[in-house]
């Protein structure tokens, strides 16, 4: 019952991060142990459906892909879909209108919770071989930084009525972010301009725009979590260095004071009640890292139900 009711949360807190421009599923799921989880559980879906249709197997197979999925770990994911979508339908009603309000005071809290999730990744780098960080782990990951901080600065686009082509493009694109730390599906979605329409749809249950992001999202998510799963696998390493300056790089499009258009500002106005928000992120990342070590679920042991 503990594992049910902690996995519903755990899916609730990513799914109010897809919520959320700047923030990132992936990130969430870094910091509460389900990433390598959710990467080799979407992986094998993946080939599931392969198996089912034949694409890449040989032949098609109905028993193959039926064990496939029968070995996925439901118990988790069945709970964290759960939470996820409740916290998606619920967020995008109350958060938004407290992002619209209160912009400084909210980014001030993620840029909190961001910079402390660093650490999740940073020190996943030191548990791989050689171990601590190097000057080449550091350059790579500067690079990624940097990359991110000039994305997260172009100005927002607008496109109040996408037809259904850049719908789907759309989707798959911002999708990735689920499974990519420090890349955030809802502020790709606000740079192309489809953020409000999105929110829109799914506050306004549209459910022929619904249907065909979820086709993109479907597309986009099979197609990279594939080439993650292998790199993670391969080039764990250099792979969570990259993770690691993405999401410092990230913490730009955080920055509680900045413009309409990303130029970013000196801090003003209520600092301390900013700093404080600024803290309170921190600590409420300490504290998921904390009860995950109390209740004994590390990251290996995630991967490891995974393959079972």
């Amino acid at each position: 019952m503990l594992s049910t009711v902690t996995n519903l949360v755990r899916g609730a807190l990513m799914g109010i991060a897809e919520v959320i421009p700047g923030v990132s599923g992936g990130t969430v799921a870094l910091i509460v142990g389900l990433y390598q989880t959710l990467i080799n559980a979407i992986a094998n879906m993946v080939l599931a459906l392969r198996q089912l249709v034949g694409i890449g197997t040989g032949k098609p197979s109905v028993r193959a892909s039926a064990a496939t999925f029968r070995a996925l770990p439901w118990r988790t994911l069945i709970p964290v879909a759960i939470g996820m979508v409740v916290a998606l339908v619920v967020g995008a009603r109350f958060l938004e209108p407290l992002l619209e309000e209160h912009p400084v005071r909210m980014r001030a809290l993620f840029f909190g919770l961001v910079l402390a999730g660093v650490y999740v990744p940073a020190h996943m780098v030191i548990r791989t071989s050689p171990g601590a960080w190097r000057v080449k782990d550091l350059a790579i990951g500067a690079v990624a930084a940097v990359f991110l901080f000039w994305l997260t600065g172009l100005p927002p686009g607008n496109i109040a009525d996408p037809n259904p082509l850049v719908i789907v493009l759309a989707a798959a694109v911002a999708i990735c972010a689920l499974v990519l730390p420090g890349v955030s599906g809802s502020f790709l979605l606000l740079s192309i301009g489809m953020y409000e329409t999105t929110i829109s749809a799914v506050n306004e249950r549209d459910f022929g725009y619904i249907a065909l992001f979820g086709f993109g999202a479907v597309v986009g998510l099979g197609s990279f979590v594939t080439l993650l799963r292998w790199l993670l696998a391969h080039r764990a390493r250099v792979t969570l260095v990259i993770i690691t300056g993405l999401m410092v790089g990230s913490l730009r499009a955080l920055w509680p004071w900045q413009t309409d258009d990303r130029d970013l500002l000196a801090p003003a106005g209520d600092v301390p009640m900013v700093l404080l928000l600024f803290a309170a992120g921190i600590v409420a990342v300490v504290g998921l890292i904390l009860i995950e070590r109390r209740l004994g679920i590390s990251e290996e042991e995630e991967a490891e139900t995974a393959k079972q």
